[in-house]
Formats: C-alpha cells, structure tokens, sequence
C-alpha cells in the first residue's frame, strides 16, 4: 500500500497545483504584480506551492554546444543501443577530429542519469561520451523481465561492445562496483572491449571502509526487513503496473533527510529570490531542484541484490563476487588503466571505499594506478560543480589521455 499511499497523496494536492499555476498566469497577466513588493510575495508563495511535487520523466540534458578546441561543437543526443531496462545515450558532436571514447556509468540509485549532466557537460570538451541512461522501473513491463545486479554488469559489457574497441569508462557512485567487476570479467575473457581504462568516482567497492551512515543503516536492518518495508508494487495506471520496486520517492526522501536543514536553507533562499525578483538567482536553485526532484523507481531484485551482495556481504571486497555463475576476479585486470577519486567530506561514500579497488587490481603495474583525493569537496562534488570541473577533471582527462 505504500506505493498507493503516496499516489494518493499527489492526486490530492495535483489541484492545488494546477490552481497555484493558474493564478501565476492570471495575476501576470492582468496587473503589474512585479512592480510591487507584495505582488513579487504574492508570486513567490504560488510558486512555492506549484513546485510542491516529484517528476517522474527523465529531463533533458538540453546540452546543445560545448567548447572543443578552438570553436564551439553542436550536440545532438541519439539512442545508440535501447535494451527494455537502459538506454546508450550517445552526444555526438559535429566535429571531424577522433576523440578518446568515454561511456559514463550512471547509478541507478532514484534519480534520473541527467543528475551527471554537468559531468557530461564537462567531459565532452575533450571526449566522445556516451552515458548509461537507465530506464524508470515503473513503466518497464513485467513482461521485460527482471533487471538485477549481474543485468547491470551485462548492460555495461554489452554498452562496451556496442561503442567498440579502444573505449573508457567513468563510474560514479553506486556503480563503481558493477564497472569494476564488468572490465575483470572481460578482462579474463579477452574482449575486444575491454575499456583501456577506468575511473571509479566515490563508489563502494569496500563499504566496510570507514563506514558512513548510509552504510551504517544499510547493515543495521535485515533483508526481510527491506522487503517488507520498502519495496511496493506499481500502480496499475503506470507501463510496469504490478512490478515491485523501491520508490524513488523513498530514495529521495532518505537523502534530504541526511540533509534537511540544507534544503530547508535552499527553499527560504529561493522564495527570498522570487520576491525579491531575483530571478537568476532563483534560476539556479530551481534548476537544482527540477533535477534533484525528478525520481525512478528501482526494480525489487536490483535494490534487495545491492542491500545484500554489496553492503552486507560486500563480495567484491571479500573475493566472492559471482557473474552468471563465475568468480569476478579483479587480478585478471592487467591493461586497464585505473583511476579512484574520492571526496575528502563524502559523507555517502567515505575515504577508503573506493581506493580499496587498488588492493583488488593486484596484477596492474604501479604506474597504471593512481588515486586522487580531493579535500573539501562532498559527494556531489567530486562528479559536478567547481572543484569538479577546475581540480578533478583535468586529473581524469590526463589519466585517460596517459592510455590513448
């Protein structure tokens, strides 16, 4: 009933969105609101409520042009392989000169692959990126099946083979663990893919590394417990009506708890802006939050695999990480190139659980392994923003570049 609960929830509070709209309209309109101080406040609350909701549809991009050499590129986004659970997302770029092929791994942890959109903003000045752009579990068909863990990793392999010979991957997050056992895999398989190298940004390849409070929690409740409390069949108005998932609306709401004050701090601020008619201020934050409230659902074998496999038992780490019924062994890996990146406030993925990947790769050469560490920068900040663009980046372009 949770899933019906929070559907009923929105029905009801639709109208008064709708009607928050529609007096924003009126009153623009019909009078010189924002002329006025008290008709700049007027706005701003009808704002505030009309923004009282989650999106369920993937935003765009909306990356039209990006810096390349000298001039400016145009973009285009094209479907280069669609698989029932996730989409190969290519930029192609109208440009003669061969770039270093760089496929980012999104997570599929109840957002949209949009979230990496300055990511891919950014590492498109330099490269040809495609992105795994994972599908809302909601309007997946039963009959497509089920889509967990081991699905992930062959997606990953069949993305690589798809985008051909001599590529990269990046990996942000959650699936740090998943691109890691996809290059061993096709490492010992001798795959014409196998990445030439590969950068792992705040992922959990050891959890059990100075454990956070989302690891913490993620160990401290039983599987039976998350199945029972978490997990709720679609609603059947919705393309994957009667799957069983996890909400993104639980994932959301479990992230802005380990932040509250923050986003309570961000919404005065914006309703500060409207009514003060700042309106690029108050552009940024909205864009922000457009993108931070746009939820997917998780299938249920994906979410109850990664609470067990990768937080309770932590098999990678440990050596007993199995794909379709084989041992990944990270050792296999000999001539990809690797990369970690770690945030020094991460407060979701903390020191150590990504660098553990190192010990791992133990038949790499020193001088194809490197960690970055970047002080003062959390989670969200080691793959978007400032530090991202002007400190991280050009330390994953060098490192990609070391193995073109």
């Amino acid at each position: 009933m949770l899933y019906q609960a929070y559907q009923l929830q929105d029905d009801m509070v639709a109208p008064l969105r709708m009607m928050a709209r529609g007096w924003m309209d009126w009153l623009s309109a019909n009078f010189p609101v924002r002329d006025h101080a008290l008709g700049r406040h007027w706005l701003a609350t009808l704002e505030m409520v009309s923004r009282y909701e989650l999106t369920h549809a993937r935003p765009p991009f909306d990356i039209k042009r990006v810096p390349t050499g000298n001039a400016d590129a145009h973009v285009t986004e094209e479907v280069a392989l669609s698989l029932p659970f996730g989409d190969l997302l290519h930029f192609r770029k109208d440009i003669e000169m061969p770039q270093p092929k760089v496929l980012v791994i999104a997570p599929l942890s109840g957002h949209f692959s949009t979230l990496l959109r300055g990511t891919v903003e950014t590492l498109l000045r330099d490269h040809d990126v495609y992105i795994t752009d994972w599908k809302n579990a909601r309007d997946v068909p039963l009959s497509a099946g089920e889509f967990g863990v081991e699905d992930y990793i062959a997606y990953i392999i069949r993305f690589l083979e798809e985008i051909g010979p001599g590529a990269h991957i990046l990996a942000v997050c959650q699936p740090c663990v998943q691109g890691l056992a996809a290059v061993a895999v096709m490492s010992e398989d001798n795959n014409p893919a196998t990445p030439r190298s590969m950068t792992l940004m705040a992922g959990p390849i050891d959890p059990r590394e100075s454990p956070t409070e989302v690891n913490e929690f993620a160990v401290s409740k039983s599987l039976a417990w998350f199945e029972q409390s978490v997990i709720s069949p679609v609603p059947y108005r919705y393309g994957g009506g009667g799957r069983r998932v996890y909400p993104g609306f639980l994932q959301l709401t479990a992230f802005m708890a380990m932040n509250m004050d923050r986003h309570k701090t961000a919404h005065q601020k914006l309703y500060d802006h409207l009514a003060a008619g700042e309106v690029e201020a108050a552009e940024k934050i909205k864009t922000f939050y457009d993108e931070y409230f746009a939820v997917l659902d998780l299938t249920e074998e994906f979410y109850i695999e990664t609470i067990d496999r990768i937080f309770h038992r932590a098999e990678l780490a440990t050596g007993q990480f199995h794909y379709r019924g084989r041992k990944v062994d990270p050792g296999k890996i000999r001539r990809t190139a690797l990369l970690t990146v770690e945030g020094g406030r991460d407060d979701i993925c903390a020191l150590g659980q990504t660098a553990a990947a190192h010990d791992l790769c133990s038949s790499l050469r020193p001088h194809l392994k490197r960690h970055h560490l970047q002080a003062n920068v959390g989670h969200y900040g080691v793959f978007n923003g400032r530090r991202w663009d002007n400190e991280i980046y050009p330390v994953v372009r060098n490192h990609i570049l070391m193995m073109e």
